[in-house]
């Protein structure tokens, strides 16, 4: 038997299907002592769905609905206007009727009531819906409350709910509207309050917003609003808004804007004593729910109203340390140039990798650096690291330093060096190891590298169960003791330090910014820009034969080489094609997570780029390309030395400066090795672990090979150990990747939640620049080619590549570029070692780079003093 009313007190947080997000948290909030609530009930799912079932047009709309994107904005207005009518003009049926009027006879048919929508798809956890669907104040008289009851279940196609569900991928068939009628209260003032700052994401600070009369004017922007903010029991802040309009009930039902007494405009709405109890009352909402809430409230005769609670969706999550004391946590992300979220088992891989403290939220990973900003040393040797790398990182812990209540100190530490001393500016530590200048020495270290790879690819094919697992996890400690052997060490600060060194000593002594720049192209044993001009040669092996080039130009599967061999010069394409593979198969984007499809597994990801190179370059073009670097290099290298000679002590410091260029040359290459060894041998685990899942799936423990990577590492090795998995907890999971990939991480978070953003302190700028940070120097105009996804790439010679973030990945396109922009990065993050390497101008850490240069306009680079001019 079909319910078409419930009563709000019998419906709870689990009713969501037959009483919406709305009805659901309402009936909820009845549950909590203390918590007043109004009065009333909530029409079904069940009763709209019946009258969706009494008009047979509706289907073929929403069939022509569901074919729409959000560009197509005529035809959602035609449509969703289509069914607002009919769904308004569809009668309610004699028995729904009858039902909603005894309801309403028991509470009392003749009251003022608030109708409002509830769609099962509102007030989730994901995604909000927060004024997507209509609601009625102060309707009176059964017929009124019947009319809006419809104007309610109408509302699920206005406009903005159709484009909402679509930007959102809900599917319009399975959302259903719910409509909730409760008792008016005439209130004296409304308002939302957040439990979490909705600026700062601080999860101990409470932010309330209020307003007189009823809350539809500062919902709709009409009126101002008092803003107070409370943390530990303390009203913090407070602004009090001049208030020239308010909400008021009509006697004869619905309301009007007025305006409010002169006297009282710039009087404050709530006194301190009421914003407290009405702050105490949301942390009790929001331990009930179990998450930070987003409660609208009224104030009637001084009594408090909860009249909506919803989850606040905007929120990042907070890292957990396991413990109640204050963290700062460091966006792993932003140093890795990949700020994509990751899966379980990528996350996990990674955490087991590392050789710090990391904590996963938001399938992101965060670095605890509590310990080193409690001490002295290590305060000084971060923020130094950081300093001229990411400058935004930097000035955000400043600001949480400066402040002096978050940190706790550690005592005083007698090693710590002060600003200036130590190498290049940094405290003594393990970060300064050096070694000596052997060329030898990079060469030895990527050869052991190899071995190590080629002697896992051996060792892990017998291995299977949880033999397997087990033999992961002691080759994991075999690759950390390489990544954090001091030989390896050595050799990336080397480089480093020298090209800080470099760049601080011909700035001071010749005036020239960034000087390392230019000395860094062309340089031998750098894997990720070998990448790149080998792609080049690809494309020289291709383009004589234009059977091999018109059918990768229509390839859609990854079974394409096979097919090449059928054709004119197909077998040397497949070869040259294959060859590639087997060096640089093991990349992909967002390549550190092990769960990302490689290169080798999805080579179509690189016809695209093939046929760029093709297209844009002649034979030989990579020769050239390293060739010209080289001798830019060696070039400027000498006009340095010679400027440098002219100086007093000139012989000596060319010297020096001779015997740094040479280092700088001899390593700085080797700063993109290390993570290449990494994904190499993360391919040959890939590879074993999804053997063991297909043994999982032919034995029915899981349905997909690929559900592994929504496990972690040891959830994995139970699963294979007792052969049983928790499907809902798979199912779970790619459902919170899903919402993960609509969250922006933070640079720099606090154990409170409070999101942290630093800002570039600069005052040397064009009007209307765009600030970022100088890593590859040259000034450099062209088209900008806004992109979000390298398979969207296609580049035309000279365009100027704007994009979140570049991970080695990307390399390939660096060839057809001219200039680089991207939202992430430092000076010593992969798009910034490449484009020095290539001689590109490039701007780093350029926050919303992508929102704010439009795709096809015209651009200035400048790459030596760090930012971005929009050209007419």
């Amino acid at each position: 038997m079909r319910t078409y009313v419930i009563d709000l007190q019998e419906i709870d947080r689990t009713k969501a299907k037959v009483a919406g997000g709305k009805g659901a948290n309402l009936g909820e909030l009845t549950r909590i002592e203390g918590i007043r609530v109004p009065a009333g009930f909530c029409v079904t799912t069940e009763a709209f769905q019946r009258i969706m079932g009494e008009a047979p047009s509706i289907g073929g709309l929403l069939d022509r609905l569901s074919l729409l994107q959000v560009e197509d904005r005529d035809q959602i207005r035609e449509l969703s206007g289509e069914l607002r009518r009919i769904i308004e003009g569809t009668a309610i049926p004699e028995d729904l009727q009858q039902a909603l009027i005894q309801v309403l006879s028991r509470l009392d048919a003749d009251d003022a009531y608030a109708v409002r929508s509830s769609a099962t798809a509102e007030d989730l956890p994901g995604a909000s819906f927060a004024g997507q669907q209509d609601t009625y104040l102060n309707v009176i008289g059964k017929p009124a409350i019947l009319q809006h009851v419809r104007r309610c279940w109408a509302s699920l196609f206005t406009e903005r709910a159709v484009t909402y569900r679509i930007q959102h991928g809900f599917d319009h068939r399975k959302v259903h509207m719910a409509v909730v009628v409760q008792k008016m209260v005439f209130p004296q003032a409304s308002g939302i309050l957040f439990t979490a700052d909705p600026i700062t994401s601080n999860r101990k600070v409470s932010s309330i917003e209020a307003g007189f009369g009823l809350g539809e004017a500062l919902v709709s922007g009409l009126a101002s609003a008092d803003r107070y903010k409370v943390r530990n029991g303390q009203v913090i802040d407070k602004a009090i808004a001049k208030k020239r309009l308010a909400t008021r009930a009509l006697e004869e039902g619905g309301t009007e804007e007025r305006a409010i007494e002169p006297e009282q405009q710039d009087g404050q709405v709530l006194t301190d004593a009421q914003v407290l109890r009405l702050e105490r009352l949301g942390r009790q909402i929001e331990r009930h729910f179990g998450r930070p809430q987003d409660i609208e409230w009224c104030l009637a005769d001084d009594e408090l109203h909860i009249v909506q609670s919803r989850p606040i969706t905007t929120l990042y999550p907070v890292p957990e340390a396991g413990d109640r004391g204050n963290h700062v946590y460091l966006s792993v992300g932003h140093q890795q140039m990949m700020t994509d979220p990751m899966k379980p088992l990528g996350l996990s891989v990674r955490q087991l990798t590392s050789g710090g403290s990391m904590h996963a939220a938001g399938g992101r990973l965060f670095a605890d650096a509590t310990k080193q900003l409690a001490s002295p040393t290590g305060r000084h040797t971060l923020l130094n690291v950081l300093g001229s790398s990411d400058p935004l990182t930097t000035s955000a812990l400043l600001t949480i330093i400066e402040r002096g209540d978050f940190l706790e100190p550690l005592p005083g530490d007698p090693t710590a060096s002060p600003p200036g001393e130590g190498k290049q500016g940094t405290a003594p530590s393990r970060l300064d190891a050096q070694v000596e200048d052997d060329p030898a020495i990079v060469a030895d270290l990527v050869e052991r590298s190899e071995a190590a790879v080629e002697e896992l690819r051996r060792d892990i094919r017998t291995r299977t169960g949880t033999a397997l697992l087990d033999f992961i996890l002691e080759d994991i400690q075999r690759l950390k003791k390489s990544l954090f052997d001091p030989r390896n060490i050595g050799a990336i600060m080397t480089a480093m330090n020298t090209h800080s060194w470099i760049n601080e000593k011909m700035m001071a002594w010749l005036g020239e910014k960034n000087a390392a720049d230019t000395l860094s192209q062309s340089v031998s044993n750098n894997i990720t820009s070998e990448m790149g001009l080998d792609l080049l040669k690809v494309a020289d092996a291709i383009r004589p034969y234009p059977d091999v080039v018109a059918h990768l130009q229509n390839v859609k599967h990854d079974g394409f080489l096979d097919e090449l061999v059928e054709l004119d010069g197909g077998q040397e394409a497949r070869d040259a094609i294959r060859a590639y593979l087997d060096r640089y198969g093991v990349r992909c984007a967002g390549e550190i997570d092990i769960t990302r499809a490689r290169w080798s597994e999805k080579p179509t990801t690189l016809v695209p780029l093939i046929l760029s190179n093709v297209k844009n370059f002649e034979p030989g073009a990579g020769e050239r390309k390293f060739e010209q670097g080289r001798q830019e290099a060696l070039q400027h290298a000498r006009a340095l030395l010679d400027r440098v000679r002219q100086l007093p002590d000139g012989e000596q410091k060319a010297s020096e400066a001779k015997r740094m260029i040479d280092r700088l040359r001899n390593f700085i290459g080797y700063r993109e090795y290390p993570k290449y060894g990494i994904v190499s041998r993360y391919f040959v685990y890939k590879q074993a672990l999804l053997q063991e899942a297909e043994r999982l799936v032919q034995a029915g423990v899981i349905d997909d090979a690929e559900d592994i990577y929504y496990l972690t590492f040891d959830e994995l090795r139970e699963v294979v150990r007792t052969q049983q998995l928790d499907r809902q907890l798979v199912s779970q999971r790619k459902a919170e990747h899903e919402l993960n990939k609509k969250l922006t991480p933070p640079r720099v978070i606090t154990s409170d939640g409070e999101i942290v953003t630093g800002a570039y302190k600069r005052a040397d700028l064009p009007a209307g620049a765009i600030v970022g940070l100088a890593v590859s120097r040259g000034v450099v105009e062209g088209r900008a080619r806004v992109l979000s996804d390298m398979a969207d790439a296609a580049l035309e010679a000279g365009d100027i590549l704007v994009t979140a973030f570049t991970d080695p990945s990307w390399t390939p396109l660096f060839v057809s570029i001219k200039g680089l922009v991207t939202e992430v990065g430092g000076l010593m993050t992969h798009g910034a070692v490449i484009a020095r390497e290539y001689g590109l101008p490039a701007v780093v850490g350029v926050d919303n780079a992508t929102r704010l240069i439009r795709d096809g306009q015209r651009i200035r680079v400048n790459g030596t003093d760090g930012y971005i001019e929009l050209l007419p």
